[in-house]
């Protein structure tokens, strides 16, 4: 019997001995087993992950197909003359100055290399660039000056008049602007240019060439430039921004620093006119530039109760033949205002140093009474003068601008937005330049692209000059007693404007810039205060001006 037991115990003992490997053997398979769930999560994420991605692409790729049909026809021919510019260069041009053509080179594509994007070929080596924009401005004013967007700074009534205690609102389209700008690449260095630019803000009876030619249509400027690019001498002859209106850039027609306002008048303080001249311009230095121009004069009088003495001949209704606007009044001036800047940029900012001179002229004619008491006639002529700075600062890069000028002298009255009086008259009925000042501070800050705000403080200021009468300006036996009072007879107001300051702000924003223009809107706000002399009694009459405007424009081009 031990026999069979022996065996039996022998293989139970071997079977109790292979339990715990076969334990093992089962943890293993548990962990690899665990192992490959997670190798499969860990797959089916990675997998969803490439779905999700997959799905972006296709999103992305259909944005693109979109935004590709979305491109219009002119990005289109854009596109194509690039490439077809970059193959011609690749072919050879001289020194890389411009690219080679030759007798198989298309006549159109010859034309169209020399061309800036934005611009059009008219024939060999002749550019078209168009601009402007269409606006619908609205305005509100109070008091009511019976103006359009152009306000008259000047011209802000007192409380004797029922305009005074009245406002305005108006709908105007009439700032809408077209412009062209050709330019001839002559050689690599020597390029010829015209520029024209118009608006709608003129009436037959308005035009005049005081400070900006309104005649109809309104010429805002019309000029033509010959840049030596090697030697650096560049010369302009037409009508422009004078020299005197600070630019934004060395001393470059098209780059001048204009106020922001939607207002067409600007900011009093505000140095410029739009006249005809003769400009010439030398880069002295890289930063360095000096200009000189011979622009066309014109004298801005002072308005009633300013009256010259009937031998006095200061001005002369334009004549009709001579298709001078018969429904007002030319100076009498024998030499152009002469302007002169010197301009710097030293790497932080740009300053400007100016001066101008002028020559006013009046006739008094010979007394006819009898031959005894007769005097001869006599022509006079009186100096004008005025000097100025500018500087503009960069104070955050791409972020903020700040920026102030200004000109003092005499006789500088035309160069100001307010428009107050150049001359007037001495007891004797010679010329007395009146003595003034102006200045503009801002700041514009870009908010974001697309996205800019300004604000702009400005004064003018004259004095008293002349004869302490009618004859002269600012005389303190003048009578302003009605002034204030509602309906008071004009001749118990004779105030004439002292200071004229104004504050205002506003901002641009884009609402849409892409391939089919750029829609933009703004709004501004101003408040003008005009300050008359004192006159009899020693009352000081003033007026004050609320004016709101609001734009929205569209630039095509």
């Amino acid at each position: 019997m031990s026999r069979f037991i022996l065996p039996g115990a022998l293989a139970l003992a071997a079977g109790l001995t292979a339990l715990p490997a076969r334990a093992q053997d089962v943890a293993a398979m548990a962990a690899r087993m665990d192992a490959m769930q997670r190798q499969m999560q860990a797959m089916q994420q990675e997998l969803a992950a490439l779905r999700r991605q997959a799905g972006t692409q296709r999103s992305a790729l259909a944005g693109e197909t979109r935004a590709r049909r979305a491109l219009s026809h002119e990005q289109a021919r854009l596109a194509a003359r690039t490439e077809r510019q970059q193959q011609v260069a690749q072919a050879g041009g001289p020194g890389g100055a411009r690219p080679a053509t030759s007798e198989h080179t298309p006549v159109i594509l010859a034309n169209d290399l020399v061309c800036n994007a934005g611009s059009y070929a008219l024939g060999p080596a002749i550019c078209f660039t168009p601009g402007g924009f269409v606006e619908l401005a609205g305005v509100f004013r109070n008091p009511n000056l019976v103006s359009d967007v152009a306000t008259d700074f000047n011209g802000v009534p007192f409380r004797n008049s029922p305009q005074a205690r009245e406002s305005e609102f108006r709908f105007s389209a009439r700032q809408s602007r077209l412009s062209g700008l050709f330019t001839a690449k002559v050689e690599p260095t020597l390029q010829i240019s015209g520029y024209y630019e118009i608006d709608f803000l003129a009436a037959g009876t308005t035009s005049n060439s005081r400070e900006s030619n309104s005649y109809t249509p309104r010429v805002r400027q019309i000029f033509a430039t010959v840049d030596a690019l090697e030697s650096g001498w560049h010369v302009l002859a037409g009508q422009a921004w004078s020299l005197i209106t600070t630019d934004l850039s060395g001393i470059t027609p098209l780059k001048e620093q204009i106020p922001l306002t939607i207002d067409a008048q600007y900011v009093p303080g505000f140095n410029w006119t739009r006249n005809p001249q003769v400009r010439v311009v030398k880069d002295l230095a890289p930063g360095l530039w000096a200009g000189l121009s011979a622009e066309s004069p014109q004298s801005v009088l002072p308005p009633s109760p300013f009256a010259a003495p009937g031998l006095v001949n200061l001005n002369n209704t334009g004549d009709g033949a001579g298709l001078l606007n018969t429904a007002t009044t030319y100076s009498n001036n024998s030499a152009p205002d002469i302007v002169g800047k010197l301009a710097v940029e030293p790497g932080f900012g740009h300053y400007e140093v100016k001066g101008l001179v002028r020559v006013f002229d009046d006739r008094l004619s010979a007394t006819n009474i009898t031959a005894a008491s007769r005097l001869p006639g006599r022509s006079d002529s009186a100096l004008g003068y005025g000097i100025g700075g500018a500087a503009t600062l960069p104070v955050i890069d791409k972020g903020l601008d700040i920026q102030v000028s200004g000109l003092v002298g005499q006789g500088i009255g035309r160069y100001g937005s307010a428009q107050l009086p150049d001359f007037a008259l001495k007891a004797d009925g010679s010329i007395a330049p009146i003595p003034a000042f102006q200045l503009l501070t801002g700041a514009v800050a870009h908010v974001q692209p697309g996205t800019d705000v300004y604000l702009y403080a400005g004064w003018e200021h004259a004095s008293r000059a002349g004869a302490r009468n009618t004859t002269g300006y600012g005389a303190p036996t003048l009578v302003v007693t009605g002034c204030a009072v509602e309906g008071a007879a004009s001749g118990t107001c004779q105030a004439e404007s002292r200071d004229i300051r104004q504050i205002t702000g506003g901002f641009w924003h884009d609402l849409y810039k892409g391939p089919y223009g750029r829609l933009v809107a703004g709004a501004q706000a101003s408040y003008t205060e005009r300050d008359a002399f004192r006159g009899l009694y020693g009352i000081q009459p003033s007026a004050h001006l609320v004016t709101g405007l609001a734009s929205l424009r569209y630039y095509p081009f």
